[in-house]
C-alpha cells in the first residue's frame, strides 16, 4: 500500500542545496508532488512539481509566496544559514537575520498552511542538535531552541486535527554550510568518524511524511553520529 496518497503536495524550502535538496528529490522519488521554495532557482531540478523564487527573511515575500500556492498537504522547512561566534564577538543582526529564516518564516508558513491540512497533514522542521546549546553558535542554537519550542507546541494543538508536527536536528551534516566563509567555528565530526549525509537526514524526513508516522508527533529526533553521547 503507498504510504501517500498520489495527489500529495509537500512544500520544501531550501529546496535547492544541502539538506533541503536531499529532503525535495527524496519525497520526490517517494511519489510527493514536490514544490521546492528557494532564492533561486536550479535548472537541473526536474523532479520539482514547480519552483518558487522567495526570500524568507522578508515577511512580504512570505505573503506572497503563500498567495501563489496550491493546497498544500506538509511544510518541510529546512530554509536557513548560520552565523557564528563568541559572545564578546556577536552582531545582533546576525541572530536577527537567522531569526527571521529560521524562526519567523517557519511561524508565517505554518500559521497559513496549517488550516488546511486535513487528517495526515504533516510540518516538519530541520532543526539541530546546537538546540542545546553550542559554544560559538549561540544565535544559532537560540534559533533551534525555538523551533524546537514552536513545532512541539503546535504538536500539542494540531494532534486532534489529525496533523504531526516534528524537527529532524542533525549534527554537522556534509552541505555547503561547513565550508561557509563566514564560518568562525570548525565543524566538530562526530563520534562516528564522519559528518551526516544529507540523504540520511532525508530517509527520515520521507518516513516522518508518511502514514508509517501517524503516532509520531511532537518530537526532536536527532541524527548526530553519536554526538549527543
Amino acid at each position: 500500500m503507498p504510504t501517500i496518497s498520489p495527489a500529495s503536495t509537500v512544500l520544501v524550502t531550501g529546496s535547492r542545496s544541502g539538506i533541503g535538496a536531499a529532503v525535495a528529490q527524496r519525497l520526490a522519488d517517494d511519489g510527493w508532488r514536490v514544490i521546492g521554495v528557494d532564492l533561486t532557482t536550479d535548472p537541473a531540478a526536474t523532479h520539482l512539481l514547480a519552483q518558487e523564487v522567495a526570500d524568507l527573511s522578508d515577511p512580504g515575500q512570505v505573503a506572497a509566496l503563500l498567495a501563489r500556492l496550491p493546497h498544500i498537504d506538509a511544510l518541510v522547512h529546512a530554509a536557513g544559514f548560520m552565523r557564528t561566534g563568541a559572545l564578546g564577538e556577536l552582531d545582533p543582526a546576525d541572530g536577527d537575520a537567522m531569526w527571521a529564516v529560521h524562526v519567523r518564516a517557519l511561524v508565517l508558513l505554518a500559521k497559513a498552511l496549517s488550516p488546511g491540512m486535513g487528517a495526515g497533514g504533516r510540518i516538519l522542521a530541520i532543526g539541530s542538535r546546537a538546540s542545546a546549546g553550542a559554544a560559538g553558535k549561540s544565535q544559532y542554537a537560540a534559533c533551534k531552541a525555538a523551533v524546537t519550542a514552536l513545532v512541539r507546541s503546535w504538536a500539542m494543538e494540531l494532534a486532534a486535527q489529525g496533523v504531526t508536527a516534528n524537527v529532524i536536528a542533525p549534527a554537522a551534516t556534509a552541505t555547503p554550510m561547513l565550508t561557509d566563509a563566514d564560518r568562525t567555528v570548525a565543524p566538530v565530526t562526530p563520534p562516528m568518524g564522519r559528518f551526516i549525509e544529507p540523504d540520511e537526514v532525508a530517509a527520515l524526513a520521507a518516513f516522518l511524511l508518511s502514514r508509517d508516522a501517524a503516532a509520531i508527533t511532537g518530537q526532536e529526533v536527532l541524527v548526530c553520529g553519536g554526538a549527543s553521547l
